[in-house]
Formats: structure tokens, C-alpha cells, sequence
């Protein structure tokens, strides 16, 4: 079998990439109609998108993982673009769930902990979007937790504490924030479509996180070229001096 023709000519192709990094509600983003899924088809061929979401997890476990999943390096293949989505797990009631349990202001230095370390391994505040937890609709949440044989150990007021703490840490470290607990009752709108079973997201729930989040991400991505050329632009006699150049078009 013969060789890939031109292989070893050309510069190495950079693929900028988009991290989205939380817990369940950005592990199932990728799923169909998922928010995660329509954000990379909107960035195909100019961005690849990341899913780092870790079902389950809550900040105080977040920032000890996250330097494994971004070390400092080349600054051409940091991030152009990272979500920090928790919250939903560190509010669970500590006396019906400490295990995921994590205290506000705990909660609150965690998050200006990932923030501060981004920036240390050169990921600048501008890159970085938080997204505050959504609203937790009760009575469907309690079913769930009924039926796994526990009390109901989330409460709306209380993730709306959370969600407060994650927009100080935006104001102060200067990051964008999505606010998805307040957005999702605006106007006190029945907020209750917008989940599968209370607490993760259902298909509108996706849609309408994706709405509001493309218009912030856009801002981070619109100057990313689309990579390598359209297809009817590739030199027909020579396309090697299409595909071999800088890969931006």
C-alpha cells in the first residue's frame, strides 16, 4: 500500500478546541438534542468540542481533577473556550445527601479556584464561561428521590443561593456567566418543561440552554477560520496546494 501522498509536507494542522466541563447535565449534553451536541455541530470544521462532564460530581472533586484534564503548555492548543457548569450536586441538603454536599462558600472558592487556575496555565478569564445551576422543579425531583427509596434533597431556594454565589464569582474574576437558574423563571414562568425528571435537562430544556449559551460562546470562536477548504475550491490538477497550506480558509 502506497504512502499518503504528501504526507510529511504542509505545517500540522491546529485544531482549536472548546471544553465543556461539569457535571451530569454537560456528561448527557452530548446525548440527542443535547446542548453539547448542537454546540459541536454548530463548530464543526472550526472547533472541536469537549465533553469533561463527570456525572455525579461537585466542585470540591472538580478542582481536583481539573489539572489533569489541562496542563500548561503550548498556549496554541489551550482551550479557546471553557464552561464550568456545577452546582446542581454541591447544593444537595447535607443531611439528606453530604456526600455530594458541598457548603456555599466552599462552593463559591472552588469555582475562583478553577477560575484562578485557568489563568495560570494561560486559559484568560475572557475564555472562561460559568453557567449557574438550573431551577430544580420539586415535586418531579421528589419522585425521583422517592422512588430510589430517599427523602426529596435538593431545594430550588437553596440552588438559587448556589446560582448567587456562581454570579459573584463571575463578577470578581471577570469571567461571563450564564445564568440559567434565573433565566429558566423569568418572568415566573412554569419552569417545569425545561427538565426530564426535575433536575437534568429535557429536550427544551437543551434548546434553551443552547440558545442562550451560543450567543456567549460566539463571541469567544467568531474569529476561527473554517479549516481546510470547501470542496469545490480544492485546485483540481494540484490539490495538494489547497490542502497544504495553513488550513485556514
Amino acid at each position: 500500500m502506497a504512502l499518503c501522498e504528501g504526507m510529511g509536507g504542509g505545517s500540522p494542522l491546529r485544531w482549536p478546541r472548546v471544553l465543556l466541563f461539569g457535571d451530569s447535565i454537560t456528561q448527557f449534553s452530548f446525548q440527542q438534542g443535547g446542548w453539547g451536541a448542537s454546540l459541536a455541530d454548530r463548530l464543526v470544521r472550526k472547533c472541536d468540542v469537549l465533553n469533561r462532564g463527570f456525572s455525579g460530581y461537585n466542585t470540591r472533586w472538580a478542582k481536583i481533577i481539573l489539572p489533569r484534564l489541562i496542563r500548561k503548555g503550548n498556549i496554541l492548543d489551550n482551550p479557546v473556550a471553557v464552561t464550568i457548569f456545577f452546582g446542581a450536586n454541591d447544593s444537595a441538603l447535607k443531611e439528606e445527601n453530604p456526600k455530594q454536599h458541598v457548603p456555599l462558600d466552599e462552593y463559591e472558592a472552588n469555582l475562583k479556584s478553577m477560575v484562578q487556575y485557568l489563568k495560570s496555565v494561560d486559559v484568560p478569564e475572557r475564555s472562561v464561561l460559568l453557567i449557574t445551576p438550573p431551577p430544580l422543579c420539586e415535586p418531579a425531583w421528589e419522585k425521583e428521590c422517592l422512588a430510589q427509596g430517599c427523602r426529596l434533597n435538593r431545594l430550588n431556594v437553596v440552588v438559587g443561593e448556589y446560582a448567587s454565589a456562581c454570579l459573584r464569582v463571575a463578577r470578581d474574576c471577570g469571567t461571563d456567566v450564564l445564568d440559567l437558574w434565573a433565566l429558566m423563571q423569568k418572568d415566573g414562568q412554569d419552569f417545569s418543561s425545561y427538565l426530564s425528571d426535575g433536575l437534568h435537562l429535557s429536550p427544551k430544556g437543551n434548546e434553551f440552554l443552547f440558545s442562550h449559551l451560543w450567543p456567549l460562546i460566539e463571541k469567544k470562536v467568531s474569529s476561527l477560520p473554517l479549516l481546510l477548504p470547501y470542496w469545490r475550491d480544492v485546485a483540481e490538477a494540484r490539490p495538494e496546494l489547497s490542502l497544504l497550506g495553513d488550513g485556514d480558509h
